[in-house]
């Protein structure tokens, strides 16, 4: 008994100081787990075993595999499309019905970690808080993944505990009876309803964009340039999340402040102020042109090879006085000037007219290990390196997506049987044909998403073996049987949903399997029906960040907080709960 009151203690105490944010989720997650084990609920072997979970390894594999996407312009054109504008008003739908689609036929995880980078780069440029797009996509993910046998890890372990216990598993598209009319309702109510009560959190980048150093950057418009001809407005330059457009040179005219009905032509000269980040961001924008140097091409960046620097010009160097245009600074440095920064000033001159002066910062584009040629140098006070951002040719972005795909394909039709087998080749692949560095590949890897994973199958294994589990299940469900058929279906869902909340998806469809199995023969009910019930339930993880891989995926990506899961996700898994009980109550019983 000791054990049951011990975890019951545990388990309350870090829910509620998740919810009050007293610390980071790791450090807490962690700290019960070793609470845990030193109060001899769990043994080491245990409560570490997470670390040789298939499903926490293949999310490791997918991160990196994710990051080579980031350089993929066919990829990020699909996304971006799929987005659109942020004003249309269709633009959840458009974005999650896709998402939902594909989730079906591609496990669920990779395909967050996937865009995840996609939609952070998208609200950057359309200066939409990221918040309001990474729970719905996680939320997107899981309801797709209700829909077939394979959407999920969840359905395959119901499905692969049938067939250990001598029943027929689910065929295909057998789950999706359910799985698919649940899925419609939540992604329209998502699209229309659910995304107000997303939360709005402002990212790093708009927080410094008020207090940091502003740096000024100019570019030229190139005939390839696919914003031609579109107002300021439509080219999505009007409201850049820490960045703005704030004058356009069209020959000796000059045009400040801008309308956003201005319409872009063919070499103008377009002068933005922001932040590091988002000047190095639209500086790639295809068509825009910074400097005609092909070692310099910043649309086929490799992040291998060059990297951004930040350098301050010293009160003695020889570039004091001197313009930009006339210093030849590109053949004496070895470096482009990307943009420009003057301590509280803000520069209106063309940049290759600009004079340097004492303490002027530079934002330059160099090779890899610049800071070390140029640190001592009496012309520079201080040179080091600034955004540190993976970045690659266009067609290394591409190939990665070739690469991809056939991952999935692979895995899809059966050639691989396993996701961490078929990511693990993929990886393989992408660091031979050096698509990714092996430097960049450790630094894809949100090591805290992993941490939490670990701790969390630690915990469910705690709850599981000191009784816990055993004692709220039977005594739930034989609490149920005086309700009939639908009463107990509600309570099987709504058990499995709350262990699911508190100890992962799979843990939970493994711990209520055997109750689930028990309760349908004992009451002479078809079992298929309720083994249903529970894989849904298995995934209706809306309420909390830890139940749910592709939760914890985006809830330090979207800067989330505990509670925000609780507003926009509590009322979805009670909603999801009544309309499956309600169908499966409608059509098998």
């Amino acid at each position: 008994m000791f054990e049951i009151f011990f975890t019951a203690t545990v388990i309350i105490l870090l829910t509620l100081l998740l919810v009050l944010e007293v610390a980071r989720p790791v450090y807490l997650m962690l700290s019960a787990l070793l609470v845990l084990t030193l109060g001899g609920i769990l043994d080491v072997r245990d409560a570490f075993a997470g670390f040789s979970n298939l499903g926490m390894l293949t999310i490791a594999v997918l991160y990196i595999i994710a990051t080579t996407l980031q350089s993929s312009g066919l990829f990020t054109r699909f996304i971006h499309s799929l987005l659109g504008r942020k004003n249309k008003r269709f633009m959840y739908l458009r974005f999650l019905l896709p998402v939902s689609v594909i989730s079906a036929f591609i496990n669920n995880t990779p395909l967050v970690a996937t865009l995840i980078p996609q939609l952070k780069r998208w609200a950057r440029k359309n200066d939409f808080p990221v918040s309001k797009l990474l729970i719905p996509l996680s939320y997107a993910a899981i309801l797709g993944g209700m829909c077939t046998l394979i959407g999920t890890s969840t359905n395959l372990v119901i499905h692969g505990m049938l067939i250990d216990y001598g029943e027929k598993g689910f065929g295909f598209f057998e789950i999706g009876t359910i799985g698919l009319p649940v899925a419609l309702i939540f992604i329209l109510y998502l699209s229309f309803i659910g995304s107000r009560f997303l939360p709005e959190h402002k990212d790093m980048l708009t927080a410094l964009s008020h207090t940091t150093r502003e740096f000024v950057a100019e570019v030229k418009v190139e005939k390839s340039c696919p914003l031609i001809g579109k107002t300021i407005e439509e080219a999505n330059l009007r409201h850049l999340k820490g960045l703005y457009l704030f004058q356009i040179a069209r020959g000796r005219e000059e045009l400040a402040p801008l309308p956003p009905d201005e319409v872009l032509q063919l070499d103008d000269r377009l002068f933005f102020t922001g932040l590091p980040e988002t000047i190095f961001d639209i500086l790639k924008t295809p068509g825009f042109l910074l400097v005609k140097d092909p070692e310099f091409d910043l649309a086929n960046l490799d992040s291998d090879k060059h990297r951004t620097f930040e350098a301050v010009i010293s009160n003695g160097s020889p570039l004091v006085g001197c313009t930009v245009r006339d210093s030849g600074f590109r053949t004496k440095y070895q470096a482009v000037i990307l943009a420009i920064h003057r301590n509280g000033q803000r520069i209106n001159s063309k940049v290759g007219d600009i004079e340097f002066q004492a303490n002027d910062t530079l934002f330059l584009l160099a090779k890899k290990g610049y800071e070390g040629k140029w640190y001592h140098s009496s012309d520079f006070a201080l040179v080091s390196e600034s955004v540190k951002e993976y970045s690659k040719p266009r067609a290394k972005g591409n190939l990665a997506l070739v690469l991809i795909a056939l991952m999935v394909i692979s895995v899809v039709t059966g050639l691989i049987s396993s996701m961490l087998l078929a990511a693990s080749i993929t990886a393989g692949l992408l660091l031979l044909l050096r698509i990714i560095s092996y430097h960049d590949a450790r630094n894809a890897v949100d090591l805290d998403v992993l941490l939490i994973i670990v701790a969390a199958l630690g915990i469910g294994k705690a709850i599981d073996q000191s009784g816990l589990a055993s004692l709220i299940a039977s005594s739930v469900i034989k609490a149920l049987h005086s309700l009939g058929t639908l009463g107990l279906i509600a309570g099987i869902f709504f058990l499995t949903s709350f262990y699911t909340e508190l100890i992962t998806n799979n843990a939970a469809a493994a711990i209520l399997f055997p109750v689930v199995f028990s309760t349908a023969h004992k009451m002479g009910l078809p079992l298929q029906p309720l083994m249903i019930v529970l894989a849904i339930a298995a995934s209706t993880s809306f309420a909390t960040p830890i139940g749910y891989q592709t939760n914890l995926m985006v809830y330090s990506a979207g800067g989330y907080r505990f509670s925000d899961f609780l507003k926009s996700g509590l009322i979805i898994n009670v909603m999801v709960g009544v309309v499956t009980s309600l169908l499966v109550y409608w059509i098998y019983f």
